[in-house]
């Protein structure tokens, strides 16, 4: 797992600046849950997530709502001390781990804990990630009435030898049908991807794009493989018992993915993401990207409020133990200084289809813009309207452009 960012020791009662709560009333509050319990420790992830029966009492699932119900009264506290608080919440998003690994009426049951602390806006969106192994019709109703309107399900590939290098173990057999059961109980679907798996053909990334697309998916992320160190597959990499991703196949897959994406009616809103309509975008996603502020609960979740950055302690048995002090568990902050939100403004909007304006660009931005535009990486006729728009070479360069974009922050 990636170390902590390093910051500054917060308050023990995880107070926060004044500064937090400028301006709150204009902004969206998006709540982000974080359940770090998995079956089985996927190879190449890095997420804060630890096998279910290898924590003991007070960490473990069943532990997990009370623990989770004391951080929910805090961040009630924290954020109305600061002026950030009052605000009906627009996203929710469950997310680990494998959130469906709890019992369908404790993940009913957290949503009841929010409602009785927040204010939920009538059209608010709410999602839980799910391995297809995790879930059944009885499940997916449980969720449905609970408020859940979306389930973002981990597919990853539908090819058997990929899903084995990736330690991933459900059936890729089982996805229509799960896929259905979501659709018939009136939910979103969105599949996650991953395409670059050492041993995945061109065929292969097909067949797992042809699987995908012949379901009724609302949406669809596909993300590169990205061998991170400290992990299983990178000390494989590392010894040389599997190849890294190759960077030319890893775009050949991507103008795959998008052609074939494209033609089945849906259309690219983020570098990694499609959607059938700007009505199903992950508009908890969205948040992120807008910088907007949300509120991560759970062991090593991190929150943005107002320009403050702040995380918790990674271990389900620290983060807990904090929580029964009636200690926060945040452990780590950072005040992000006006530079360095205007950066990460660029960094996160220049991503977006039509998101980041360019007459908000510093003056010595203009010239590059001419570049990139004659460079065929933006669009000539969504930059004459003011939008920084990459075309589909600008998304495979969207790393570069916003590199030196920021140059002139």
């Amino acid at each position: 797992m990636p170390a902590q960012p390093t910051g500054e020791v917060p308050p023990r009662d995880g107070s926060l600046p004044k500064s937090a709560g400028i301006g709150a009333s204009e902004r969206g509050l998006s709540l982000y849950v974080h359940v770090p319990y998995c079956r089985v420790r996927c190879g190449y992830c890095d997420f804060n997530t630890y096998t279910a029966d290898d924590l003991g009492p007070g960490a473990s699932r069943d532990d997990y709502r009370g623990n989770l119900a004391r951080e929910l009264d805090l961040s009630v506290s924290t954020l109305a001390e600061a002026g950030a608080g009052d605000r009906e919440v627009s996203t929710i998003f469950f997310g680990g781990g494998t959130p469906t690994l709890l019992a369908a009426d404790v993940l009913a049951g957290v949503m009841d804990d929010i409602r009785a602390r927040f204010p939920l806006a009538d059209n608010v969106e709410v999602t839980t990630e799910a391995n297809p192994d995790t879930l059944d019709p009885e499940y997916i109703a449980t969720l449905a009435g609970a408020g859940f309107n979306r389930i973002s399900m981990g597919m990853q590939s539908a090819v058997p030898h990929v899903l084995a290098t990736l330690d991933r173990t459900h059936d890729p057999e089982k996805i229509p049908e799960v896929a259905r059961w979501v659709k018939d109980a009136g939910l979103e679907l969105s599949l996650d991807l991953i395409y670059g798996t050492p041993g995945e053909s061109i065929d292969d990334w097909r067949r797992s794009l042809d699987v995908a697309l012949s379901n009724e998916v609302d949406h669809i992320s596909a993300y590169s493989l990205i061998v991170e160190p400290g992990t299983k597959m990178g000390a494989m990499v590392r010894r040389g018992e599997l190849p890294m991703p190759d960077e030319d196949d890893l775009a050949d897959k991507y103008e795959i993915a998008d052609a074939a994406i494209s033609a089945a009616g849906m259309h690219w809103y983020e570098v990694s993401n499609w959607s059938t309509g700007p009505e199903t975008r992950c508009e908890h996603n969205m948040a992120y990207w807008r910088n907007a502020d949300w509120w991560g609960f759970g062991p090593g979740a991190h929150s943005h409020v107002g320009g403050v950055r702040f995380w918790n302690a990674k271990h389900p048995r620290a983060w807990a133990d904090r929580l029964l002090a009636e200690e926060s568990p945040s452990i780590g902050r950072e005040v992000l200084d006006d530079q360095t939100r205007e950066i990460e403004r660029i960094m996160l909007a220049a991503r977006i289809d039509r998101e980041l304006r360019l007459d908000s660009l510093a003056p010595g931005s203009q010239q590059a813009i001419k570049t990139f535009i004659k460079q065929g990486l933006l669009d000539a006729d969504g930059a004459e309207a003011g939008w920084f728009q990459p075309t589909l070479q600008g998304r495979l360069m969207a790393d570069y452009m916003v590199r030196i974009l920021t140059e002139f922050v």
